[in-house]
């Protein structure tokens, strides 16, 4: 098959198209010939050398994709050859073929191709396990999400503007900013004309937000913690700004603020399955009835993974970004 291979640890231009191996099928995985896989920041990292994958993952980057099951391993009962799926995978997305536990696979909704069913399963499993199994956003509350036009956040707007949750956005530019607003985004933030802190201060009554989605990290954690209402709950996925700072923990104790972080990726197959479940339980039936779709930006072909990395690392990007054997 083939797949693109990181040939060294740089930019973009390390990512090749090569002839490799077909992966091994286990007893308790499915074997997907893949219709598209999505990009993530994560495989950017991973490009530079500073997200390997987990120990026993596939080597090829790819956290996510769709296509048809072509094979199922001898414990496998739930899917059959032809299945029409999508999948979270720990590594093996850019390739035409992938080996992935039956656990962390869904079906593709109703009314949604089969390409586009790749945009969901990392952006889903990611949210779903953060903001709702461990922060508890429920309808009514609010909720500010940093990076609103991201692929993540295309997601998270919709999936909680369904379930009645009051949606706050940071963006960086005004075209974003509109795409959050169709998605159903509430207060629309510019991060780089207003202060969020200010701004969620001012829409909240001086309350703040209940829950916050930050993938920013350092640079924003005082503020976060300076947004949120009692019993607030911030949870960090990702360190875009760095790991480092300094902070006033004072609010902690003052407003019973949680703080939590997480990643999805070096997880056990076990928690991934049970996260799979959750998200086909909760989030499905969203996808089913309209409530969430799939945000594309572009359709590029495998072989110009490059030029995918390249629009991602310049953020100009809406949505999910895909790539099709």
């Amino acid at each position: 098959m083939k797949a693109v291979v990181i040939t060294t640890p740089g930019g973009p231009e390390v990512l090749q198209l090569q002839e490799v191996e077909d992966p091994p099928l286990g007893d308790n995985e499915v074997l997907i010939r893949v219709a598209a896989t999505a990009l993530n920041r994560a495989d950017t990292l991973q490009r530079k050398g500073s997200h390997p994958p987990p120990k026993g993952a596939s080597e090829y980057p790819g956290l996510e994709c769709s296509g048809i099951i072509e094979a199922v391993g001898r414990n496998v009962t739930r899917w059959k050859i032809g299945d029409q799926v999508c999948a979270l995978l720990s590594g093996g997305g850019y390739a035409e073929k992938v080996a992935v536990p039956a656990g962390q696979v869904l079906p593709v909704p109703a009314g949604v191709s089969l390409k586009d069913a790749a945009t969901f399963p990392e952006v889903a499993c990611t949210v779903w396990s953060t903001v709702f199994m461990m922060s508890r956003l429920t309808s009514g509350e609010t909720f500010l999400i940093h990076g609103g036009s991201s692929g993540i956040g295309t997601f998270a707007i919709q999936i909680a503007k369904y379930i009645g949750a009051k949606v706050f956005v940071t963006a960086g530019s005004e075209e974003k900013l509109a795409a959050c607003k169709e998605l159903g985004a509430d207060v629309c933030i510019n991060y780089k004309t207003e202060d969020f802190v200010a701004r969620v201060k001012e829409e909240t009554q001086g309350k703040g937000v209940d829950v916050i989605l930050d993938n920013i990290g350092g640079p924003y954690f005082q503020r976060n913690l300076d947004s949120l209402n009692f019993d607030g709950r911030l949870f960090i996925i990702g360190f875009m700004g760095g790991t480092v700072t300094q902070a006033n923990l004072a609010g902690l104790l003052a407003r019973r603020l949680t703080v939590q972080g997480a990643g999805l990726r070096n997880r056990s197959p076990e928690n991934k399955a049970l996260i799979v479940s959750e998200v086909e339980k909760n989030v499905w039936p969203a996808v089913l009835e309209g409530g969430v779709k799939p945000v594309v930006y572009k359709y590029l072909p495998l072989s110009e993974a490059a030029e995918g990395h390249r629009l991602m690392e310049s953020s100009n990007h809406i949505g999910k970004i895909l790539l099709v054997p």
